[in-house]
């Protein structure tokens, strides 16, 4: 019988993706964003039928706090019968990437997830978030909280023993480098102390590794040419099947194993979402001088460049073929491609955080201006997901432990 789960702030489904392969059931998953609900339901409800969603929960995006509101008496119900619930809250109020603000109300999810924890009582918790969250916030010169351990304490009062560490995805074959912080809780009415599940399953995870990546043909160094060369622009290109006046990109032979896992379900010769952005022609003559005269790979433009092209964004950043990509965030124009002038597809994202092509990814490529603060397009999706490869083989190793 499967280890049963529950997915909190889901996003588009890369953490349900990774425990899918690993061999969880699905209950139910909460995510509130119309757009990334709809590519979580697209591939994991309607076409891998991957959750046992019970009659009482709508199929559709919800606010976790409407959830405990609306449904609290249900949720108690599921008291002793859950595995696990996994995922975490939000994270741009935490992160390092953008404005660190203590009183963000993105924040207060926090809270939301331990209300959630408290009326559930899974066995186990999975629980992840930006580096960021370990870090105390700086106001006036006072130290401000630091997340990490207020959820620590808390789950302690709930009942669990846990642990937390940061965890770089790109040490377990993510052709990315992206430190996460991750927390693992055991029931204290599972276990006699802390030791049993919480510490080791960071153990554990490390000592699979090699073995898990070896059985995929896989290694832990697979770098961005490796993940995404078949990719190229220069392979060909065809109408984009879902925006007209655009061009995709079209397949060209797998030239590393990692392409060839990736690719393994795809069955068009355009891989989906690898639409190319419509470049001004000056936008490409810069992009195309930065590739020549740069010597800064995987690293922000210097000033010269700056000076030269007269650019003022805040980050612009040439990527190294030969090396892992740095940390891919909700914004694809802070990056340009390793040989070609142009910033990257979706699926080129997606690739770097190791979705397989067979995931579709549903609602707008991008957006902007206002509409930023409420869509979260394709792009934004996959740069706030978990890596299902990383996931993966989290689930591996916490399902071991639902047996002890």
């Amino acid at each position: 019988m499967k280890p049963t789960y529950i997915d909190l702030f889901a996003g588009c489904g890369g953490l349900s993706l990774g425990l899918h392969l690993a061999g969880w059931q699905g209950i139910f998953a909460i995510e509130k964003s119309p757009d990334a609900f709809k590519t979580l339901k697209h591939n994991l409800i309607d076409n891998k039928a991957h959750f046992d969603w019970p009659f009482w929960l709508p199929k559709t995006e919800l606010e976790i706090d409407k959830v405990i509101s609306v449904y609290k008496e249900e949720l108690k119900k599921l008291n002793g019968t859950i595995d696990m619930v996994a995922g975490g809250p939000p994270c741009q109020g935490f992160s390092m990437a953008g404005r660190r603000n203590e009183n963000d109300l993105r924040n207060n999810l926090v809270k939301s997830y331990i209300k959630f924890i408290n009326l559930v009582k899974p066995k186990i918790l999975f629980f992840e978030n930006v580096k960021g969250f370990t870090l105390e916030f700086k106001k006036n010169k006072d130290k401000g909280k630091e997340y990490a351990s207020y959820v620590e304490r808390q789950l302690e009062k709930a009942g669990y023993y846990v642990r937390g560490r940061l965890v770089n995805f790109g040490d377990y074959g993510v052709p990315q480098k992206r430190t996460r912080f991750i927390l693992v809780g055991v029931s204290k009415e599972l276990v006699n102390s802390s030791q049993s599940l919480t510490d080791s399953f960071f153990e554990k995870i490390f000592a699979n590794r090699d073995s898990f990546l070896s059985n995929k043909g896989l290694a832990v160094n697979t770098n961005l040419e490796e993940a995404i060369s078949d990719l190229l622009k220069s392979n060909g290109e065809l109408d984009s099947p879902d925006t007209k006046n655009f061009k995709a990109g079209i397949y060209a032979s797998p030239k590393s194993n990692y392409q060839s896992l990736m690719r393994q379900g795809a069955t068009s010769i355009i891989a989906n979402s690898h639409r190319f952005v419509n470049h001004k022609s000056h936008v490409i003559l810069k992009f195309d001088d930065i590739l020549k005269t740069n010597s800064r790979k995987n690293k922000d433009i210097d000033i010269a460049i700056r000076k030269k092209h007269n650019i003022n964004k805040h980050t612009i950043i040439p990527l190294d073929a030969k090396d892992k990509s740095p940390t891919i965030t909700t914004l694809p124009d802070d990056y340009i491609h390793y040989c070609e002038p142009r910033i990257l597809t979706v699926r080129e994202y997606a690739r770097i955080q190791s979705f397989p092509d067979w995931y579709e990814f549903q609602g707008k490529y991008t957006t902007g201006g206002k509409r930023r603060t409420q869509e979260v397009p394709r792009y934004s999706q996959i740069g706030n997901a978990i890596p299902p490869l990383f996931s993966e083989q989290a689930g591996i190793a916490l399902k071991t432990f639902c047996k002890e």
